[in-house]
């Protein structure tokens, strides 16, 4: 008897121990994930940083061109203060809500300087000048770090998710608190959008 109980304490011990090993590589396995996420994510705020300080130097620089739109002007600054003031930490990538408010912002944000951008067109003494068009150029370069970023993040977050909903994965993710996150969804109508035309004839900053 004590030799089949001893034999039964050594199977549970080796079941135990199987157990804790696929769970410390799942959980291990996870926070990679979620740490690559989080960087994503950090790349991705800091080219959206990127273009929201440029837009003071912008507009300071349209201001001196005669009879510039105030209109559109107001719009960007308005539109630069609400992207800026939606603040996402990690912890929050988990609610689509949040993400969505902020991805709104910045939307609304890239939409009123590509009407800045497009007035210009307007005003050749502008367009003429280094800094205006150092600026554009700097612009266009960070317009596409954003595309990149925001791929990136989405690629991201989907290997993470799909790990998170995967069996047996999400077994040990919903005890541990991995959570799915949220991306950044194509707005209505993208597909059909114009490219804004930074007029600079080449890459950017």
């Amino acid at each position: 008897m004590r030799s089949k109980g001893a034999i039964t304490l050594v199977v549970l011990f080796l079941v135990l121990g199987v157990v804790g090993c696929g769970a410390t590589s799942t959980y291990n396995s996870l926070v990679q994930s979620d740490e690559q996420v989080q960087q994503s994510w950090g790349n991705l705020q800091a080219a959206y940083q990127r273009r929201a300080d440029l837009i003071p130097n912008l507009v300071e620089t349209v201001k001196g061109a005669a009879d510039f739109e105030q209109e559109t002007l107001t719009a960007v600054t308005e539109a630069r203060a609400k992207a800026t003031s939606i603040q996402i930490n990690p912890e929050d990538l988990e609610n689509p809500q949040q993400l969505q408010q902020f991805q709104q912002a910045q939307s609304a944000l890239g939409k009123s300087l590509g009407r800045l951008l497009a007035v210009s067109e307007n005003y050749p003494e502008l367009r003429a000048t280094q800094n205006f068009s150092d600026l554009q150029a700097q612009l266009e370069g960070t317009e596409n770090r954003i595309t990149v970023a925001r791929r990136d993040y989405n690629n991201a977050v989907r290997q993470y998710n799909t790990q998170v909903r995967s069996f047996p994965t999400v077994i040990f993710a919903s005890i541990m608190g991995f959570q799915q996150k949220a991306s950044f969804e194509a707005e209505a109508g993208a597909e059909d959008a114009p490219d804004v035309d930074f007029g600079t004839g080449g890459s950017g900053q």
